[in-house]
């Protein structure tokens, strides 16, 4: 089955922005490479203030199917990008129907918080750098679920980024 995973960079105080949405913060080690998990996806999903960031930091789109949810643009295609009202869990069975690889969700704690509401993220990646921002947007704002993750991995690199990989530990059962 394609997994859903979030896969965000975050301060050690779980900020993904600053209070404006700025990013400036957040860095990559010069010894780590996000290669190996875009070889993993072939999906996209995020949310509308995500998408204007990536468009303002020169992302392009149309690469890979892209999802964005949005209340206040119109659902439809437009410029390689799908535009969104569906509830998560009928977009992931949607995307599922179809043979693929992995899906990234990426984005803000809104995005984050509908996903986990619904159970749908299968993993998390963490990419945590050495700042304390004070205050900001948070990768997981309340209002969810208590949901259980089992550690996959973690790696050390240099300037202090620490990359965690997570998985989501499901109950298989009254026997579990």
């Amino acid at each position: 089955m394609r997994k859903i995973v979030l896969a965000v960079g975050i301060s050690l105080d779980g900020y993904i922005a600053r209070p404006d949405g700025a990013v400036d913060f957040l860095f990559m080690s010069k010894d780590f490479s996000m290669e190996d998990f875009f070889k993993t996806i072939d999906t996209e999903i995020m949310g509308r203030k995500t998408y204007e960031v990536s468009l303002k930091l020169g992302g392009t789109f149309g690469s890979i199917p892209t999802y964005v949810y949005s209340n206040s643009l119109p659902p439809g295609e437009r410029s390689g990008v799908i535009f969104t009202r569906e509830s998560p869990a009928r977009l992931v069975e949607q995307i599922r129907q179809k043979k693929g690889k992995n899906i990234w969700l990426m984005g803000g704690g809104q995005m984050a918080r509908e996903f986990l509401k619904a159970d749908l993220i299968d993993e998390l990646h963490l990419g945590v750098v050495p700042v304390l921002i004070g205050a900001g947007i948070p990768l997981f704002p309340g209002g969810f679920p208590e949901r259980s993750f089992a550690l996959m991995e973690n790696k050390s690199y240099s300037k202090g980024l620490i990359s965690l990989k997570y998985r989501r530990a499901r109950s298989r059962g009254p026997r579990d």
